[in-house]
């Protein structure tokens, strides 16, 4: 009589980490830091979050917040991981030479950068690591007939495809569970992959 067959693996865990910034760290992150940001070092945080990607797999991301959201990000990204929802990529804006648009484009979902809002010249909440972007191509920044990236076209009229935020799901429900607000629902521009503490 045949063995019975091995029980399969139980699936991947949620696991995240938080710590201070290291100096190497520092130095990697020297296109989306540097001297007269907002935000001292000393007050960021690295974090670390297991995600689903669009094929199902479990996958490390990283990102870097204010210290005084850093356990408010792992509980949503908890949230999202035990929700199924897929991220494309979780890594920091530095790995796209700091520039938004490459990131954008790559549908990259990051959170800190020192630099100006889109259009403007105050700080963005991004420089304060109080702001992140999701998903980006699947939830465009969208100004009249201006689509932010170019490939979020096809998904400014917000169709029911994976990775599409839809007002009161679960992603705006996780956010919403920190207190952090949804630019889906500003009306104008409509910011549907940005997420913020202060609703800016």
């Amino acid at each position: 009589m045949a063995p019975p067959a091995p029980a399969p693996p139980p699936p991947p865990a949620f696991t995240s980490t938080i710590s201070e910034i290291t100096p190497d760290l520092a130095a990697r992150m020297s296109s989306s830091w540097r001297e007269g940001c907002p935000v001292p070092l000393a007050d960021l945080r690295y974090v670390t979050v297991t995600h689903h990607d669009f094929a199902g797999d479990a996958v490390q991301g990283e990102l870097v917040v204010h210290a005084d959201s850093a356990d408010a990000m792992v509980a949503v990204f908890h949230a999202l991981w035990d929700a199924g929802y897929p991220i494309r990529s979780l890594r920091l804006v530095d790995d796209f030479g700091g520039s938004d648009d490459a990131s954008m484009a790559a549908d990259n979902t990051s959170a800190l950068n020192c630099r100006a809002v889109t259009g403007g010249t105050r700080w963005s909440e991004h420089a304060y690591g109080r702001a992140i972007d999701v998903n980006p191509v699947e939830n465009p920044y969208v100004l009249g007939r201006h689509v932010a990236p170019p490939a979020g076209r096809e998904f400014a009229d917000r169709p029911d495809a994976p990775g599409v935020i839809h007002d009161d799901d679960v992603v705006v429900q996780a956010f919403a569970s920190v207190g952090w607000e949804w630019g889906g629902d500003w009306s104008s521009p409509i910011d549907y992959q940005h997420f913020s503490a202060t609703g800016r």
